[in-house]
Protein backbone atom coordinates (compact mmCIF):
# COMPACT_ATOMS: atom_id res chain seq x y z
CA UNK A 1 0.00 0.00 0.00
CA UNK A 2 1.35 3.78 -0.87
CA UNK A 3 0.77 6.32 1.29
CA UNK A 4 0.51 9.46 -1.16
CA UNK A 5 0.40 13.11 0.47
CA UNK A 6 1.26 16.86 -0.67
CA UNK A 7 -0.20 19.85 0.73
CA UNK A 8 -3.54 20.12 -0.71
CA UNK A 9 -6.11 17.94 -3.05
CA UNK A 10 -8.35 18.88 -5.33
CA UNK A 11 -11.00 15.89 -5.66
CA UNK A 12 -12.14 17.75 -7.71
CA UNK A 13 -15.25 19.32 -6.05
CA UNK A 14 -13.32 19.12 -2.45
CA UNK A 15 -10.42 20.88 -1.05
CA UNK A 16 -8.46 19.01 0.86
CA UNK A 17 -5.64 20.21 3.31
CA UNK A 18 -3.10 18.07 4.02
CA UNK A 19 -4.26 15.07 2.53
CA UNK A 20 -3.60 11.63 2.46
CA UNK A 21 -4.45 8.84 -0.38
CA UNK A 22 -4.16 5.27 0.18
CA UNK A 23 -3.75 3.74 -2.66
CA UNK A 24 -3.31 -0.49 -3.45
CA UNK A 25 -3.22 -2.58 -6.31
CA UNK A 26 -3.46 0.49 -8.69
CA UNK A 27 -6.75 1.58 -7.24
CA UNK A 28 -7.89 4.22 -4.40
CA UNK A 29 -8.34 2.81 -0.91
CA UNK A 30 -9.00 6.18 0.77
CA UNK A 31 -8.78 10.21 0.27
CA UNK A 32 -8.82 12.42 3.55
CA UNK A 33 -7.04 15.08 5.73
CA UNK A 34 -4.25 13.61 7.66
CA UNK A 35 -5.83 14.66 10.87
CA UNK A 36 -8.46 12.29 10.18
CA UNK A 37 -7.16 9.49 8.44
CA UNK A 38 -3.82 7.87 10.01
CA UNK A 39 -1.31 5.99 7.70
CA UNK A 40 -2.00 2.18 8.14
CA UNK A 41 1.33 0.43 9.64
CA UNK A 42 3.13 -0.98 6.83
CA UNK A 43 1.86 1.81 4.27
CA UNK A 44 4.70 2.84 1.91
CA UNK A 45 4.95 6.77 2.57
CA UNK A 46 5.45 9.06 -0.79
CA UNK A 47 5.17 12.80 0.04
CA UNK A 48 5.32 15.88 -1.98
CA UNK A 49 4.77 18.53 0.94
CA UNK A 50 4.10 21.57 -1.07
CA UNK A 51 2.47 20.30 -4.11
CA UNK A 52 -1.40 20.12 -5.61
CA UNK A 53 -3.05 16.03 -6.31
CA UNK A 54 -5.80 16.07 -8.71
CA UNK A 55 -7.21 13.84 -10.72
CA UNK A 56 -5.53 13.10 -13.81
CA UNK A 57 -6.29 15.09 -17.00
CA UNK A 58 -8.92 13.25 -19.61
CA UNK A 59 -8.85 14.87 -22.83
CA UNK A 60 -11.31 13.85 -25.03
CA UNK A 61 -10.07 15.73 -28.21
CA UNK A 62 -6.40 14.74 -29.27
CA UNK A 63 -5.39 13.44 -32.76
CA UNK A 64 -1.47 12.86 -31.81
CA UNK A 65 1.21 13.54 -29.97
CA UNK A 66 5.22 12.34 -29.86
CA UNK A 67 5.59 12.12 -33.37
CA UNK A 68 2.77 9.84 -33.85
CA UNK A 69 -0.71 9.85 -35.09
CA UNK A 70 -4.34 8.58 -34.21
CA UNK A 71 -4.99 7.43 -38.07
CA UNK A 72 -1.54 5.40 -38.34
CA UNK A 73 -0.82 3.41 -35.05
CA UNK A 74 2.24 1.07 -35.53
CA UNK A 75 2.81 -1.98 -33.93
CA UNK A 76 2.90 -0.82 -30.98
CA UNK A 77 -0.05 0.91 -30.32
CA UNK A 78 0.20 4.88 -29.52
CA UNK A 79 2.69 4.50 -27.29
CA UNK A 80 4.97 7.34 -28.40
CA UNK A 81 1.81 9.45 -27.87
CA UNK A 82 0.84 7.96 -24.54
CA UNK A 83 3.72 8.86 -22.72
CA UNK A 84 3.59 12.47 -23.91
CA UNK A 85 0.00 12.80 -22.59
CA UNK A 86 1.26 11.01 -19.21
CA UNK A 87 4.41 13.46 -18.76
CA UNK A 88 1.75 16.65 -18.94
CA UNK A 89 -1.16 15.05 -16.26
CA UNK A 90 -2.72 13.37 -19.08
CA UNK A 91 -3.72 9.96 -17.42
CA UNK A 92 -7.16 8.81 -19.71
CA UNK A 93 -7.90 10.04 -23.48
CA UNK A 94 -9.94 10.10 -26.26
CA UNK A 95 -7.66 8.99 -29.65
CA UNK A 96 -9.50 11.54 -32.11
CA UNK A 97 -10.02 10.80 -35.71
CA UNK A 98 -9.75 12.99 -38.78
CA UNK A 99 -11.88 12.85 -42.03
CA UNK A 100 -9.85 10.83 -44.46
CA UNK A 101 -10.82 8.08 -47.00
CA UNK A 102 -13.54 5.48 -45.94
CA UNK A 103 -11.29 2.77 -46.06
CA UNK A 104 -8.92 4.46 -43.96
CA UNK A 105 -11.62 5.21 -41.45
CA UNK A 106 -12.36 1.91 -41.18
CA UNK A 107 -9.21 0.57 -40.59
CA UNK A 108 -8.18 3.15 -38.12
CA UNK A 109 -10.95 2.54 -35.98
CA UNK A 110 -10.51 -1.41 -36.03
CA UNK A 111 -6.75 -0.64 -34.69
CA UNK A 112 -8.15 1.87 -32.20
CA UNK A 113 -10.25 -0.83 -30.96
CA UNK A 114 -7.90 -3.08 -30.50
CA UNK A 115 -5.88 -0.30 -28.65
CA UNK A 116 -8.23 0.37 -26.06
CA UNK A 117 -9.23 -2.98 -25.81
CA UNK A 118 -5.64 -4.22 -24.87
CA UNK A 119 -5.04 -1.20 -22.29
CA UNK A 120 -8.37 -2.25 -20.44
CA UNK A 121 -6.34 -5.63 -20.40
CA UNK A 122 -3.80 -4.29 -18.61
CA UNK A 123 -1.55 -4.94 -21.28
CA UNK A 124 0.13 -1.30 -21.86
CA UNK A 125 3.69 -1.19 -20.34
CA UNK A 126 4.97 1.61 -18.62
CA UNK A 127 3.84 5.32 -17.81
CA UNK A 128 1.26 5.65 -20.42
CA UNK A 129 -1.81 7.60 -20.71
CA UNK A 130 -5.11 5.14 -21.30
CA UNK A 131 -7.19 5.50 -23.92
CA UNK A 132 -11.12 5.41 -23.09
CA UNK A 133 -13.37 5.23 -25.85
CA UNK A 134 -12.62 7.23 -29.58
CA UNK A 135 -14.04 10.37 -30.61
CA UNK A 136 -15.14 10.77 -34.38
CA UNK A 137 -14.74 13.97 -35.78
CA UNK A 138 -15.85 13.68 -39.26
CA UNK A 139 -16.84 12.95 -41.79
CA UNK A 140 -20.49 13.89 -40.60
CA UNK A 141 -19.07 17.99 -41.13
CA UNK A 142 -20.19 21.35 -43.03
CA UNK A 143 -18.18 21.74 -46.02
CA UNK A 144 -18.35 25.43 -45.10
CA UNK A 145 -16.94 24.79 -42.05
CA UNK A 146 -14.27 22.17 -42.39
CA UNK A 147 -11.59 23.61 -41.55
CA UNK A 148 -8.55 21.51 -42.33
CA UNK A 149 -10.74 18.33 -43.34
CA UNK A 150 -11.11 17.63 -46.80
CA UNK A 151 -13.58 18.18 -48.54
CA UNK A 152 -13.61 15.25 -51.21
CA UNK A 153 -13.87 13.04 -48.20
CA UNK A 154 -16.69 14.34 -45.87
CA UNK A 155 -20.13 12.18 -46.50
CA UNK A 156 -23.90 13.37 -46.13
CA UNK A 157 -24.60 12.00 -42.52
CA UNK A 158 -26.32 8.52 -42.94
CA UNK A 159 -27.09 5.14 -40.27
CA UNK A 160 -25.66 2.97 -42.55
CA UNK A 161 -22.26 4.82 -42.86
CA UNK A 162 -22.63 5.01 -39.16
CA UNK A 163 -23.37 1.64 -38.33
CA UNK A 164 -20.25 0.77 -40.84
CA UNK A 165 -17.57 3.19 -38.03
CA UNK A 166 -19.80 1.07 -35.17
CA UNK A 167 -19.15 -2.32 -36.01
CA UNK A 168 -15.16 -1.03 -37.48
CA UNK A 169 -14.56 0.48 -33.99
CA UNK A 170 -16.64 -2.52 -31.87
CA UNK A 171 -18.43 0.11 -30.01
CA UNK A 172 -15.93 2.15 -28.57
CA UNK A 173 -17.12 5.73 -30.25
CA UNK A 174 -17.91 7.28 -27.07
CA UNK A 175 -18.08 10.85 -28.63
CA UNK A 176 -19.09 11.78 -31.99
CA UNK A 177 -18.85 15.56 -33.95
CA UNK A 178 -21.67 16.41 -36.82
CA UNK A 179 -22.67 19.65 -37.94
CA UNK A 180 -26.41 19.42 -37.42
CA UNK A 181 -27.72 21.15 -40.32
CA UNK A 182 -26.41 18.62 -43.00
CA UNK A 183 -29.09 16.62 -44.42
CA UNK A 184 -29.17 13.15 -42.35
CA UNK A 185 -27.56 14.44 -39.39
CA UNK A 186 -31.07 14.22 -37.07
CA UNK A 187 -31.32 10.48 -38.04
CA UNK A 188 -27.96 10.26 -37.06
CA UNK A 189 -27.95 11.82 -34.00
CA UNK A 190 -31.13 10.05 -32.31
CA UNK A 191 -29.66 6.86 -33.75
CA UNK A 192 -26.25 7.16 -31.98
CA UNK A 193 -27.61 8.68 -28.97
CA UNK A 194 -29.83 5.80 -28.49
CA UNK A 195 -26.64 3.59 -28.49
CA UNK A 196 -24.80 5.97 -25.86
CA UNK A 197 -22.25 8.08 -28.10
CA UNK A 198 -22.15 11.49 -26.54
CA UNK A 199 -23.09 13.74 -29.65
CA UNK A 200 -21.15 17.21 -30.40
CA UNK A 201 -22.13 19.82 -32.66
CA UNK A 202 -19.28 21.10 -34.50
CA UNK A 203 -17.89 22.45 -37.68
CA UNK A 204 -21.00 23.54 -38.43
CA UNK A 205 -22.68 26.80 -39.88
CA UNK A 206 -25.80 25.72 -38.45
CA UNK A 207 -28.30 28.03 -37.62
CA UNK A 208 -30.31 28.63 -34.18
CA UNK A 209 -33.17 26.33 -34.95
CA UNK A 210 -30.85 23.60 -36.72
CA UNK A 211 -28.49 23.50 -33.68
CA UNK A 212 -31.82 23.28 -31.41
CA UNK A 213 -33.56 20.46 -33.32
CA UNK A 214 -30.26 18.53 -32.73
CA UNK A 215 -30.38 18.91 -28.85
CA UNK A 216 -33.94 18.18 -29.35
CA UNK A 217 -32.46 14.97 -31.04
CA UNK A 218 -30.05 14.09 -28.47
CA UNK A 219 -26.97 16.27 -28.95
CA UNK A 220 -25.46 17.75 -25.47
CA UNK A 221 -22.01 18.86 -26.10
CA UNK A 222 -20.01 21.42 -28.65
CA UNK A 223 -16.58 20.91 -30.39
CA UNK A 224 -13.71 23.71 -29.99
CA UNK A 225 -16.23 26.31 -29.06
CA UNK A 226 -15.44 29.44 -31.95
CA UNK A 227 -13.29 27.20 -34.10
CA UNK A 228 -14.74 25.91 -36.88
CA UNK A 229 -17.70 27.32 -36.07
CA UNK A 230 -20.24 30.05 -37.71
CA UNK A 231 -19.87 33.48 -36.20
CA UNK A 232 -22.14 34.49 -33.43
CA UNK A 233 -24.29 37.88 -34.63
CA UNK A 234 -27.03 39.69 -32.50
CA UNK A 235 -29.43 39.52 -35.37
CA UNK A 236 -28.61 35.87 -36.15
CA UNK A 237 -27.20 33.99 -33.00
CA UNK A 238 -26.33 30.16 -34.97
CA UNK A 239 -25.02 27.66 -33.42
CA UNK A 240 -22.86 29.40 -31.15
CA UNK A 241 -25.89 31.53 -29.65
CA UNK A 242 -27.00 28.05 -28.75
CA UNK A 243 -23.64 26.66 -27.41
CA UNK A 244 -23.24 29.81 -25.16
CA UNK A 245 -26.48 29.85 -23.56
CA UNK A 246 -28.24 26.33 -23.20
CA UNK A 247 -27.78 24.92 -20.29
CA UNK A 248 -28.53 21.08 -22.17
CA UNK A 249 -25.34 21.30 -23.76
CA UNK A 250 -21.40 21.30 -22.46
CA UNK A 251 -18.80 22.66 -24.55
CA UNK A 252 -15.06 22.61 -25.13
CA UNK A 253 -12.61 25.03 -25.64
CA UNK A 254 -8.97 25.25 -27.00
CA UNK A 255 -6.98 27.61 -24.77
CA UNK A 256 -3.27 27.87 -26.48
CA UNK A 257 -3.72 31.44 -26.84
CA UNK A 258 -4.25 31.05 -30.95
CA UNK A 259 -7.51 29.28 -31.65
CA UNK A 260 -9.22 31.77 -29.21
CA UNK A 261 -8.71 35.33 -27.76
CA UNK A 262 -7.89 35.33 -23.91
CA UNK A 263 -11.54 37.49 -23.69
CA UNK A 264 -13.71 35.19 -25.67
CA UNK A 265 -12.08 32.39 -23.69
CA UNK A 266 -12.89 34.85 -20.17
CA UNK A 267 -16.68 34.89 -21.80
CA UNK A 268 -16.63 30.94 -23.00
CA UNK A 269 -16.57 30.63 -19.14
CA UNK A 270 -18.81 32.57 -17.69
CA UNK A 271 -21.24 31.39 -19.87
CA UNK A 272 -20.96 27.91 -19.95
CA UNK A 273 -20.06 27.90 -15.68
CA UNK A 274 -17.45 25.56 -14.10
CA UNK A 275 -19.77 22.49 -14.44
CA UNK A 276 -20.17 22.58 -18.53
CA UNK A 277 -16.92 23.82 -19.25
CA UNK A 278 -14.34 21.35 -20.93
CA UNK A 279 -10.40 21.72 -21.93
CA UNK A 280 -9.27 20.18 -24.68
CA UNK A 281 -5.77 19.84 -26.73
CA UNK A 282 -6.95 19.41 -30.18
CA UNK A 283 -3.31 18.05 -30.36
CA UNK A 284 -1.74 16.53 -33.11
CA UNK A 285 1.60 14.32 -33.72
CA UNK A 286 3.63 17.29 -33.68
CA UNK A 287 2.71 17.76 -29.64
CA UNK A 288 6.20 17.33 -27.53
CA UNK A 289 8.29 17.13 -31.02
CA UNK A 290 10.41 20.31 -32.81
CA UNK A 291 9.06 22.26 -34.93
CA UNK A 292 8.35 20.85 -38.12
CA UNK A 293 6.15 18.78 -40.64
CA UNK A 294 3.70 16.89 -39.49
CA UNK A 295 1.11 14.86 -40.29
CA UNK A 296 -2.66 15.01 -38.92
CA UNK A 297 -4.33 11.80 -40.92
CA UNK A 298 -3.22 12.41 -44.56
CA UNK A 299 -2.59 16.07 -44.17
CA UNK A 300 0.51 18.11 -44.01
CA UNK A 301 1.13 20.02 -41.15
CA UNK A 302 3.75 22.47 -40.62
CA UNK A 303 4.45 23.91 -37.16
CA UNK A 304 6.33 27.05 -36.21
CA UNK A 305 5.81 29.14 -33.11
CA UNK A 306 3.18 27.01 -31.47
CA UNK A 307 0.89 27.58 -34.70
CA UNK A 308 0.25 24.13 -36.16
CA UNK A 309 -0.84 25.43 -40.32
CA UNK A 310 -2.18 23.06 -43.38
CA UNK A 311 -1.57 25.97 -46.07
CA UNK A 312 -3.23 28.84 -44.01
CA UNK A 313 -5.46 27.03 -41.86
CA UNK A 314 -5.08 26.10 -38.42
CA UNK A 315 -4.85 22.73 -37.95
CA UNK A 316 -5.14 21.50 -34.26
CA UNK A 317 -2.75 22.33 -31.77
CA UNK A 318 0.14 21.26 -29.92
CA UNK A 319 -1.55 22.67 -26.92
CA UNK A 320 -0.43 20.19 -23.76
CA UNK A 321 -3.93 19.80 -21.32
CA UNK A 322 -1.48 21.16 -18.21
CA UNK A 323 -0.83 24.26 -19.96
CA UNK A 324 -4.59 24.24 -20.70
CA UNK A 325 -5.29 24.49 -17.33
CA UNK A 326 -3.13 27.59 -16.25
CA UNK A 327 -3.85 29.36 -19.43
CA UNK A 328 -7.66 29.06 -18.03
CA UNK A 329 -6.59 30.29 -14.53
CA UNK A 330 -4.50 33.47 -16.66
CA UNK A 331 -7.31 33.83 -19.44
CA UNK A 332 -10.80 33.63 -17.65
CA UNK A 333 -9.57 34.22 -13.62
CA UNK A 334 -10.89 30.56 -12.80
CA UNK A 335 -9.21 29.40 -9.81
CA UNK A 336 -6.86 26.50 -9.41
CA UNK A 337 -10.48 24.44 -9.19
CA UNK A 338 -12.30 25.42 -11.15
CA UNK A 339 -9.63 24.88 -13.93
CA UNK A 340 -9.10 21.50 -12.73
CA UNK A 341 -12.79 20.18 -12.76
CA UNK A 342 -13.18 21.47 -16.62
CA UNK A 343 -9.60 19.15 -17.78
CA UNK A 344 -11.23 16.25 -15.12
CA UNK A 345 -14.40 15.61 -14.09
CA UNK A 346 -16.81 17.28 -16.72
CA UNK A 347 -15.08 15.36 -19.54
CA UNK A 348 -15.26 12.22 -17.52
CA UNK A 349 -18.59 12.79 -16.85
CA UNK A 350 -19.63 14.12 -20.47
CA UNK A 351 -18.68 11.04 -21.77
CA UNK A 352 -19.80 8.99 -19.36
CA UNK A 353 -16.49 7.39 -17.86
CA UNK A 354 -17.22 9.00 -14.19
CA UNK A 355 -16.51 5.66 -12.94
CA UNK A 356 -13.34 4.85 -14.29
CA UNK A 357 -11.86 9.04 -14.65
CA UNK A 358 -11.98 12.24 -13.40
CA UNK A 359 -12.46 12.09 -9.44
CA UNK A 360 -10.47 10.90 -6.82
CA UNK A 361 -12.38 9.18 -4.60
CA UNK A 362 -12.35 5.21 -2.68
CA UNK A 363 -12.54 2.71 -5.85
CA UNK A 364 -11.66 4.71 -8.46
CA UNK A 365 -8.85 3.85 -10.38
CA UNK A 366 -5.03 6.02 -8.94
CA UNK A 367 -4.79 8.33 -12.00
CA UNK A 368 -3.51 11.45 -10.13
CA UNK A 369 -1.84 14.29 -10.95
CA UNK A 370 0.88 15.56 -8.72
CA UNK A 371 1.08 19.75 -9.59
CA UNK A 372 3.81 22.32 -8.30
CA UNK A 373 1.87 25.65 -6.55
CA UNK A 374 2.10 27.02 -10.10
CA UNK A 375 0.30 24.14 -11.26
CA UNK A 376 3.49 22.43 -13.50
CA UNK A 377 3.20 18.90 -13.61
CA UNK A 378 5.83 17.44 -11.12
CA UNK A 379 4.63 13.44 -12.09
CA UNK A 380 1.55 11.48 -13.05
CA UNK A 381 0.34 8.29 -11.93
CA UNK A 382 -1.67 6.31 -13.84
CA UNK A 383 -3.50 3.51 -11.96
CA UNK A 384 -1.14 3.47 -9.30
CA UNK A 385 1.59 3.18 -11.43
CA UNK A 386 4.64 6.11 -11.35
CA UNK A 387 7.24 7.62 -9.09
CA UNK A 388 8.99 5.09 -10.08
CA UNK A 389 7.22 1.66 -8.36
Amino acid sequence: MIALTAGVLFTPLMRVAEPVVLIEDGLIIAVDSRTRLAQPAGARPVDFPDAILAPGFVDIHVHGGGGQDVMHPDERGLSRMEAVLARHGVSSYFPTTVTAPLDLTLSSLERLAAIIENSAAGQANGLRSRPLGIHLEGPFLSHARRGVHPAENLLPPTVAVFERFWQAARGHVSLMTIAPEVEGAIEVIREASRRGVAISVGHSDASWDQTRAAVAAGARHATHTFNAMRPLSHRDPGILGVVLTDAALSADIILDGIHVHPAMAKLFMQMKGPERAVLISDGLSATGMPEGRYRLGLLEVEVHGGKCLAGQTLAGSVLTLDRGVRNAMKFANLDGQQALRAATLNPAQILGVGSQAGTLAPGMPADIVILSRDYKVIQTMVRGRGLGF
